[in-house]
Formats: C-alpha cells, sequence, structure tokens
C-alpha cells in the first residue's frame, strides 16, 4: 500500500467511482416509464470518476443541512421491516414530521411520498416494479422544480407558503444493517458551485419533472457511512428556496464499495420526502 493510500485508510477515507454526467448540448431527459416509439430511457452519458470518499461519522455532531446541505441524527424508527404501506404512511410519516422539525425548527412539515429501495444486482432502476439505487450523481430537485412541487400537492396554500422560506428535505435510511452493498455517498455543499448543476428533465406520464445532473468538479467533497446502521438517519436537503449563502442543493449517490465482502447482501433502504416550511 502506498503511502497515501495508508493516509487515506488511517483518516477513514476510501476510493470508489462515481457517475457524474458527460458534457453535452443537448437537454438532458430521463423517462420515469417505458419511453414511446422505441426511444432510449435516458439520454444522459455517465463520465465516471474515481474520488475520494470520507467517513462522515468524525464530523456527525458539526455537519449541519444548512452549512452542508445534509445531517446526520441518531433515531428508532417504531415500524421494523417497512412491509406494509399503510403502516409506513400511520407511523413513518408522523416520525419524520417530527424529527423534521425538531432539527430545522420549522412551522410546518408536510411529508409527501416515500421510496423503498431493495438492489437487485444488474438490473435497472424501475423496471419489474422495484426501485433500485440510484448510481448517478443528481440532486432530486433544481430551483425551479422545488416551488412548483409546492404549486403541485398543496395549490391552495400555494402562494401563501411560497412567501415563507420553503425546504425539500430527504430522511435517508437502511432498512436493515449494516448497509456495505451500494452505501449513500452525499456531497458537502458548500464544495459543489452552482455551474456544476446541470438541469435535466424526468418524463412522468402526466408531467415533467425537474432534476439536477451533476458535471465532475476535482474540489466536490464527498462522505458517507460506513456499516451505516437502520438507526442511523441521513438528512439530504434537496431544495432552498433561501438564497443567502446557506446550503442549498446536496448531491448524492449509491455508489459500489470497493471494499465490501463479495456475498454482502444487497442494500435495502427508505427514503421519506418532506416540505418543511417556514413562516415569513
Amino acid at each position: 500500500m502506498s503511502t497515501a493510500a495508508a493516509s487515506l485508510a488511517e483518516a477513514g477515507t476510501l476510493r470508489a467511482v462515481l457517475n457524474y454526467v458527460a458534457p453535452t448540448t443537448d437537454r438532458l431527459r430521463t423517462y420515469a416509464y417505458d419511453p414511446p416509439g422505441g426511444e432510449p430511457r435516458s439520454n444522459i452519458v455517465p463520465d465516471p470518476r474515481e474520488v475520494p470518499i470520507r467517513d462522515v461519522r468524525p464530523i456527525a455532531e458539526e455537519a449541519t443541512l444548512d452549512g452542508h446541505g445534509f445531517g446526520v441524527v441518531r433515531h428508532h424508527s417504531s415500524v421494523p421491516g417497512y412491509e406494509n404501506e399503510a403502516e409506513i404512511r400511520e407511523a413513518v410519516y408522523p416520525e419524520a414530521t417530527r424529527l423534521l422539525q425538531e432539527v430545522t425548527g420549522a412551522d410546518r412539515v408536510h411529508v409527501f411520498d416515500h421510496t423503498l429501495r431493495r438492489r437487485v444486482p444488474g438490473q435497472e432502476d424501475r423496471c419489474g416494479g422495484l426501485r433500485q439505487p440510484v448510481t448517478r450523481v443528481h440532486v432530486d430537485q433544481t430551483g425551479r422544480s422545488g416551488p412548483q412541487r409546492v404549486r403541485d400537492l398543496l395549490p391552495a396554500e400555494a402562494d401563501a407558503l411560497l412567501r415563507g422560506r420553503v425546504q425539500i428535505i430527504n430522511v435517508w435510511r437502511p432498512i436493515r444493517g449494516p448497509v456495505l452493498d451500494a452505501p449513500l455517498a452525499v456531497a458537502d455543499a458548500r464544495s459543489v458551485p452552482f455551474s456544476d448543476l446541470i438541469p435535466s428533465d424526468l418524463i412522468y406520464p402526466d408531467r415533467i419533472g425537474e432534476t439536477y445532473s451533476v458535471r465532475y468538479n476535482p474540489a466536490h467533497r464527498w462522505f458517507y457511512m460506513p456499516a451505516m446502521r437502520p438507526d442511523e438517519v441521513l438528512l439530504l436537503k434537496c431544495f432552498d428556496s433561501a438564497t443567502d449563502g446557506r446550503a442549498r442543493f446536496a448531491p448524492h449517490t449509491a455508489f459500489i464499495d470497493p471494499t465490501a465482502p463479495a456475498d454482502a447482501p444487497p442494500r435495502e433502504s427508505i427514503e421519506v420526502r418532506a416540505l418543511v416550511f417556514h413562516d415569513p
């Protein structure tokens, strides 16, 4: 092992490949369903780059949503296994609401959906009804689509709510642990210039959403939680209407950990998404 590699290992850092987006002049787009007319599901061309990814635990207490774009909290859920959809909505949604109110001091939290992911090696995301870990660097919302989510989900109140500060935050945790297969990496938002975020269409049968793909920049600082447990939660900021210097968008991606054992069980996780409102 080289001196540099030994230093990385001592610092709790590994090197792994993350899939950025290759430069293009085309408008990027991905279909969330089988596209019409034999079109490819996506025109995004990956730009794989090997980068250092640091263990987040040494900075967990100082990492904040407004400073870094992500936070780490310990939280026990009352729902084991997440097998029952009704139970998720009846128990997990209120848990996420209380957690986000406590962490952010929000006046109101509206949990609007969740996604269960169970990795099947070799299977594409959204095929066969199973959601797979997303192995592409991205942000779930953009400066345009964030406010639109408020208008879509709470149309009668949208104008009033958008006069205050609005965030969209994901509450991400393993279903079973420790996670050794396809862990989640998140970038320190302070290390990602806005110019590295590329608006990309996400096309549904009834609407077109917008996400950010991300171009490579060696200045990006990446973190992950080795052997993450179900009582460890990552909070990911996907949008913030505040433009006063606080973190607004936290790029993230699943990745293949080169140090994981060959027989590591496939990753299973849940992410709960919420609109977080602060009165004007």
